[in-house]
C-alpha cells in the first residue's frame, strides 16, 4: 500500500527532475571550444624580421621606451628596421598609407623588396643579442605614423580609389596590397595599425578602419593564405581595457572599452613608454601565433614570377592576372586552394546515378605529401568534372602548355583534360582526351600537353578548333564522360599540375622510366581521342548546375 510519505517523495523527485530538465534545456549556452590551435611558443630557430617605421616605431623598438626590439629577440626573432632616409630612392621616408602602393604595388616594387628582404641593419636603439642567421628577412612588419589616423569620410565607406587620406581610399589601398602579398606566401606580412591621436575629430573613422583591417579585410577578399596578419596597435593604445592579445588560449580582441583617442599620449601624440610597453607585452605572443599559423598553412615558395607594374596610380588594375613567365605551379595538391580560386569543384549529371569525388590523398604523391585522387562512376551517356574556376581569368600566354604526373588504378580509363575561356554561361570548352596506358597502373608517368593540342568541344560552335586563348583561361578541369551506352568507372591520381615552359617536364626516377623495346624512353604525350562525346543537351547543364563544392 502506497503511503503519503511515498507520494510526497515521488512528487519531490519529479519536481527535481523537471528543474534539471529546464536548466539544461534553457540555461546559458556554453561556448564551444576553439578548434584552431594557438601556439604562443617562440620559433625553434632564429627568424629574420624587419620593421618599416618612423619615430613611433623607433620609440616602440628602443630599449628605454617600448622595449620591443629586446622582447622580439627573446622570442628568437633577429630584428632589423628601416627609418627615414633608408633604401633605394629614399623609400624609407615614405610610410603614409598611400605610400604603401609605392612599396608593394609599383614599377620599382621588386627593387625595393630586394633591398628590404636583404636588409640586416639597425636604424633604432635596441639591443640585439642573436647572431644574424643569414638569408633574407622572413617577416615584414610595416606601420604608418599617427597622422594617418586622421581619415576623412565616413566609418562604413566602401573601398574606392582616391588621392587623400580617407576611409574609402585606405581600404582600397590595403586591398591592392593583397595582390602582391598573395604572390609571396614565403613571407609573412604584418600590418601594424597607425597609433591614435588625442584630437577626437576623426576618431570614429580611425576606429572603424582599424577594426575593418582586423576583422573584415582578409575575409572580404577571400584571402586564402596565412601570410598576412594585423596587430591593432591603435586599439591597444586607446585604453587600459582595450586589447589585442592572446588570453586563455585564444586571440582576444576587445575594443571600445574606454575611448577612440590616445590613452597613452605624450605632448605631441607619440605614444608614451607605458603604452608602448603594453603593446610589446600583447604583441610578442601574438606574433608567435601568427608565425606558427603561417608556417603550418601557407606554401613556402613564391607562386609566380612578379611582373613589373606601372608607376603608382590609384586606379584599378585590369581584371586579368599578369602573364606568367616560363612555367609555374597551378596546384601541387598539398591542401591550399590555388590563387584566384575557391579550390576544386565537382559537377555531375544529377539525373543519373553518376558519382564523382575529387580530394587530396596523402601517401600517394609523386612529390610532397599528397596528390589529387579522382574517383568516378559515370553512368552511360552521362558526365562528371572536377574543375578549378578562376576569378579573374588567368593569362597563361607566357607558357607553352600544361604538364602533370598521372597514376591510374588500371589502364584504358578515359578522361579529358579541360580548358575553359569566357564567363559562366558563355564558356568555351577545349579538350584533350587521354586513355590511361598500362604504365600508369604501375606508377607515376609524366604528361605534357601543348596548347595547340587542345581542341574546341565537338558539341560547341566551331568544334575542333585549336585552342588559341591561353591569355583568357577562366577554368581548368578533369572531365569524365563515356563511350555510347557504356559506363566509365575508375580512379586516377594527378600531381604537380604546372604550366609548361620551354623546358621539358622533369623526368621520373630512372628506374621508373618506361622504355621502348630498343631502350629509348617512351614519349608521354598521349594521342588526342574523339571517341568519347557528351550529348550536347547534357553538356549544357554543366555550368548551370553546381552540385557540390569541395574547397581545399
Amino acid at each position: 500500500m502506497i503511503n503519503k510519505e511515498s507520494i510526497f517523495m515521488w512528487k519531490l523527485t519529479t519536481i527535481f527532475l523537471l528543474m534539471l530538465m529546464i536548466f539544461f534545456t534553457t540555461g546559458p549556452a556554453l561556448a564551444a571550444p576553439s578548434t584552431q590551435a594557438i601556439d604562443t611558443n617562440p620559433p625553434d630557430h632564429p627568424v629574420k624580421l624587419i620593421f618599416i617605421h618612423h619615430s613611433c616605431g623607433e620609440n616602440w623598438l628602443n630599449d628605454d621606451n617600448g622595449g620591443l626590439g629586446q622582447e622580439l629577440g627573446r622570442n628568437n626573432y633577429f630584428v632589423s628596421d628601416t627609418n627615414y632616409g633608408w633604401g633605394p630612392d629614399g623609400i624609407g621616408d615614405r610610410t603614409d598609407i598611400p605610400n604603401w602602393l609605392e612599396w608593394f604595388r609599383a614599377q620599382e616594387t621588386e627593387r625595393y623588396m630586394s633591398a628590404l628582404f636583404n636588409e640586416s641593419g639597425q636604424n633604432s636603439s635596441y639591443t640585439r643579442t642573436l647572431a644574424d642567421p643569414a638569408g633574407e628577412n622572413q617577416i615584414i612588419m610595416f606601420k604608418s605614423c599617427f597622422p594617418n589616423s586622421n581619415l576623412d569620410g565616413n566609418p562604413n565607406d566602401p573601398p574606392s580609389p582616391g588621392t587623400d587620406l580617407t576611409v574609402s581610399n585606405a581600404k582600397y589601398i590595403y586591398n591592392e596590397l593583397l595582390k602582391y602579398f598573395i604572390t609571396r606566401p614565403d613571407k609573412l606580412f604584418i600590418v601594424i595599425t597607425a597609433p591614435p591621436v588625442q584630437d577626437p575629430a576623426y576618431s570614429t573613422n580611425a576606429r572603424a578602419f582599424n577594426t575593418w583591417l582586423v576583422q573584415d579585410w582578409l575575409r572580404e577578399n577571400n584571402y586564402p593564405y596565412s601570410n598576412v596578419a594585423v596587430f591593432d596597435f591603435y586599439n591597444v593604445l586607446t585604453g587600459r581595457n582595450n586589447h589585442h592579445r592572446v588570453q586563455n588560449g585564444a586571440i582576444e580582441y576587445i575594443t571600445n572599452q574606454e575611448r577612440d583617442t590616445a590613452f597613452y599620449p605624450t605632448e605631441d601624440d607619440h605614444p608614451s613608454a607605458t603604452g608602448n610597453r603594453k603593446a610589446t607585452e600583447e604583441y610578442a605572443p601574438l606574433l608567435n601565433v601568427y608565425y606558427h599559423r603561417w608556417q603550418s598553412n601557407t606554401p613556402s615558395q613564391p607562386l609566380v614570377a612578379t611582373v613589373a607594374l606601372p608607376a603608382v596610380e590609384n586606379t584599378l588594375q585590369p581584371n586579368v592576372q599578369p602573364a606568367v613567365a616560363g612555367s609555374g605551379s597551378i596546384d601541387n595538391f598539398e591542401g591550399t586552394s590555388p590563387v584566384g580560386t575557391s579550390g576544386w569543384e565537382i559537377y555531375w549529371d544529377e539525373t543519373t546515378p553518376t558519382t564523382v569525388s575529387c580530394e587530396p590523398e596523402s601517401g600517394t604523391a609523386y612529390s610532397g605529401a599528397a596528390s589529387q585522387r579522382l574517383e568516378f562512376n559515370v553512368a552511360a551517356n552521362s558526365w562528371a568534372t572536377c574543375t578549378l574556376n578562376y576569378d579573374p581569368p588567368q593569362n597563361w600566354s607566357g607558357s607553352n602548355g600544361l604538364t602533370f604526373y598521372l597514376r591510374a588504378i588500371r589502364s584504358t580509363l578515359v578522361f579529358n583534360v579541360d580548358l575553359y575561356t569566357g564567363p559562366t554561361g558563355e564558356r568555351e570548352t577545349y579538350l584533350y582526351t587521354i586513355e590511361t596506358p598500362p604504365d600508369s597502373a604501375n606508377g607515376w608517368i609524366p604528361i605534357e600537353l601543348a596548347w595547340n593540342e587542345f581542341h574546341r568541344a565537338d558539341w560547341e560552335e566551331n568544334g575542333g578548333e585549336p585552342f588559341n586563348k591561353p591569355d583568357q583561361v577562366s577554368g581548368i578541369g578533369f572531365g569524365f564522360s563515356t563511350y555510347p551506352d557504356t559506363t566509365n568507372t575508375g580512379t586516377i591520381w594527378v600531381d604537380d599540375l604546372r604550366l609548361m615552359g620551354n623546358e621539358p617536364i622533369p623526368p621520373i626516377a630512372p628506374q621508373e622510366q618506361p622504355r621502348n623495346e630498343d631502350g629509348s624512353q617512351r614519349r608521354r604525350l598521349l594521342p588526342c581521342g574523339s571517341a568519347i562525346a557528351l550529348p550536347a543537351a547534357v553538356v549544357g547543364l554543366l555550368w548551370l548546375r553546381k552540385s557540390r563544392r569541395y574547397i581545399q
